[in-house]
């Protein structure tokens, strides 16, 4: 399925840049990142669990927002994009 994950870490506060880096890195383990705080996550059920929790666990829930969009499997039909940064196929060949 794919998942939408966006979040918002407040900068401001005693360990804000520390806590975004860190959240960021575990987007990108998971994901691909399409905004500055976007990132589309192919998963089945195990893996967003884990990817809840890891996330859930960076940030402080009092200042920082996290959130998530649950596109389905169909989510070639949900997804228009226009505009620079187009998509890679995350289920695609991958060349090295």
């Amino acid at each position: 399925m794919l998942v939408l994950v966006s979040y918002d870490v407040a900068i401001t506060s005693e360990g804000g840049t520390k806590r975004l880096r860190r959240v960021a890195k575990v987007c990108m383990d998971y994901g691909q990142r399409v905004q500055n705080s976007v990132f589309e996550c192919i998963l089945d059920n195990s893996q967003f669990v884990i990817l809840k929790k890891k996330l859930t666990d960076e940030i402080d829930e009092k200042q920082d927002s996290l959130r998530f969009y649950f596109l389905g499997n169909n989510y070639k039909t949900k997804v228009e994009h226009i505009g620079t940064k187009p998509s890679i196929d995350m289920e695609g060949l991958l060349m090295l």
